[in-house]
Formats: C-alpha cells, sequence, structure tokens
C-alpha cells in the first residue's frame, strides 16, 4: 500500500466502469469530477472500462505514468485498479458505489474481490459518513482510510434544451412527477405506479416521467408490462446528460423509490439544486439530503408514497418552498468547490498535487 513521498508527477487516472457520454451514476460523477480537477490545473486521463479492454488499458495508463490511480467502483474497477497500482508502485484510491457498499461487500460471491481491493487501497473515500460507518462496520481495520467526499450537482454549468413535447403530448394543465434513473430493480421503478394510479383517479392532471437507460433487461419488460394500460405514465429511455437540468426543471416533483443508494443519489441532489420538490423513500443515502419536511418527504411504504404523493400534487406553494430550501441546501453544504477540495486533499495525502 504504498504512499510515494519523493517528486512525482501529479498525473492521475480515474478508471471508470463506465464514462462519458453514458448517463450512468458512475459516469455523471467521473465527469464531473475530472471537470473540476482539470479546472485546478491537475492532469488527468479517464478510461471507461465498458469501452476498452483490460489489455488495453493496462498499457495506457502504463503509458500515461500517473503518480496516483484513483478507481471509482471497486467491484468492477478495483481489482485492475489495484493490480495497476502494485505494478507501477503508486498509491490507488477506491471511491466506493453504493453497489459497492450495500450490495457488493456483502454478497458470497463478489465479497472477497471487494474486500481485497479495500485492503490493498491507500484511501477510500466515500460520498457521505454513512456508508463510512457502514464500511468500517465491516471492515473495522480501513477506518483509518476512510475519507468522506460528499458529491456536488453541476447540471447548471451544462444546460442544454430538451424538448419533452417531441417524447410526449403532454397537457397543459399537467402536474409532473419526474423518474430519473436507471431501470433497475434497486431504483424500484414499479413501486410508484399503483399508488399514484389511485391519485390520478383523485387528480387527473398528474402525470409520471420515466427517464434513465436500462441496466437490467428484465426489470425492463417488466416496467413495459406495468405501464400498458397507463397513459398518465411513459418511459422515454435515457436522455443526454447535459439535457437533464432542463428535463427536471420541466418536472413538479422528482421520485427516487431506491432501496439503497451510495450516501446520495446525483438525482436527488440534481433536482435539489433546481429547487425541485423531491419525494424519496426514507433511506440511508436519501437521508444524507432530505430532511422531512423541509427540503423534500420521505416515505416509508405504498400507502405514504400515496398521501405525499398527492399533497405535492395539489399545492404549488408547498413544492416551492420545498424546491427552495433544497436549493438552499446544496448552495450551502454541496458546492462544487467542496467535491474538489476534498479530492485534492486525499491525493496530497498520497503524492505532491500542486493545484
Amino acid at each position: 500500500m504504498p504512499v510515494c513521498s519523493g517528486p512525482m508527477s501529479p498525473r492521475v487516472a480515474l478508471l471508470s466502469p463506465f464514462a462519458f457520454p453514458s448517463v450512468r451514476g458512475n459516469a455523471v460523477t467521473v465527469a464531473r469530477v475530472a471537470r473540476g480537477l482539470r479546472a485546478r490545473g491537475v492532469e488527468l486521463d479517464v478510461w471507461d472500462l465498458s469501452l476498452r479492454p483490460e489489455a488495453a488499458v493496462e498499457a495506457e495508463v502504463d503509458a500515461f505514468r500517473p503518480a496516483v490511480i484513483h478507481a471509482f467502483h471497486a467491484y468492477r474497477v478495483g481489482p485492475l485498479a489495484l493490480r495497476l497500482a502494485r505494478r507501477a508502485e503508486i498509491p490507488l484510491v477506491v471511491t466506493l458505489t453504493g453497489t459497492d457498499a450495500n450490495h457488493d461487500l456483502f454478497d458470497p460471491e463478489r465479497a472477497s474481490v471487494v474486500r481485497r481491493v479495500l485492503e490493498g487501497a491507500s484511501r477510500l473515500t466515500v460520498f457521505h459518513a454513512s456508508i463510512a460507518e457502514r464500511i468500517a462496520g465491516a471492515l473495522p481495520d480501513l477506518r483509518g482510510r476512510l475519507i468522506v467526499v460528499p458529491q456536488s450537482a453541476a447540471l447548471l454549468d451544462t444546460l442544454e434544451p430538451f424538448d419533452l413535447g417531441a417524447h410526449w403530448d403532454l397537457p397543459q394543465e399537467r402536474v409532473l412527477l419526474a423518474f430519473p434513473a436507471g431501470i433497475r430493480m434497486v431504483k424500484r421503478p414499479r413501486f410508484p405506479l399503483q399508488p399514484l394510479e389511485r391519485v390520478v383517479a383523485r387528480r387527473p392532471s398528474v402525470r409520471l416521467l420515466y427517464v434513465g437507460p436500462v441496466l437490467d433487461a428484465d426489470e425492463r419488460d417488466a416496467l413495459h408490462r406495468a405501464l400498458e394500460g397507463r397513459p398518465w405514465a411513459r418511459w422515454i429511455g435515457p436522455v443526454p446528460h447535459a439535457q437533464m437540468g432542463s428535463l427536471l426543471a420541466l418536472g413538479d416533483v422528482v421520485l427516487n423509490c431506491s432501496i439503497s443508494e451510495g450516501g446520495m443519489a446525483n438525482s436527488v441532489l440534481e433536482a435539489l439544486a433546481l429547487g425541485r420538490a423531491v419525494l424519496a423513500s426514507d433511506i440511508e443515502g436519501n437521508r444524507s439530503l432530505i430532511e422531512d419536511g423541509v427540503t423534500g418527504f420521505l416515505f416509508r411504504d405504498e400507502a405514504e408514497f400515496e398521501r405525499r404523493a398527492e399533497l405535492l400534487a395539489s399545492d404549488p406553494a408547498l413544492r416551492a418552498r420545498l424546491g427552495a430550501a433544497g436549493r438552499d441546501l446544496v448552495e450551502r453544504r454541496y458546492p462544487a468547490t467542496r467535491e474538489i477540495d476534498g479530492y485534492l486533499d486525499v491525493y496530497r495525502q498520497l503524492v505532491p498535487v500542486s493545484a
């Protein structure tokens, strides 16, 4: 587990399971971090393991001669990143995702791989203290290497217009609930349909818009079947991330129905930054951003979701109040400078980085 102290190149190699132009959460995070680090003068490159074979990545990273390797995703990227770091005798930083911390670390078939990567890393970063405690509870010897680096929202820097009318002919008087997430089981895309069906029966102006890539074909097929006979709900597929700010701004309420999150969801953080009202499942990752009744609403079951969805649909002033409080929270506590400062501090603990 090398920690370098002599003069070295400040180059950083970022390895991700997915990268731009993918709109998956890892890709959005890596693109934002890379942009922020470059603006501070850090020389870096990003490798997308979904597009390049491992042998090619190994050769290119070796030729790049980084001072630090930074892997985003312990299970998918960590083994290759650890091998590269050990061969070059340079430090490895691993940023843990929600899948790493909530699932893979405790999965009988994946846990040994994740633990080997975490134990070989020089520093481990997480998005929220709750995830650090979860990791430390399972692997207490790693507590001293865990560092919290909260995410930020950079939508306002890359706003491009989104033409919703090209995808869905909506009535002028409507209340739009947006569900921005990859279609996979952990996000529970089908959860809101039954309670919202009852809301729509009372408030016909309510509409539900799904936007995001397919990450699980079985869940996509199940969602397609569930949408049949529900013309008030539609999935439009993925949207370029540069247009997501414009899309979310068209919505009145943003939903998060996840079973788990890796400390904080990009979609929730971005919705708050845009001043949207958020209705989210009552889990640790969402509680890191949503103070119930202050910066949004949390729900624990279908009945609570239904009550709060109808309340938000019926009360524009409430939506505005929650949205304003959420925007203020993001501006105060999660600015982009804090995120980039956090990663620079991590790198400085391992190698001299002058940025």
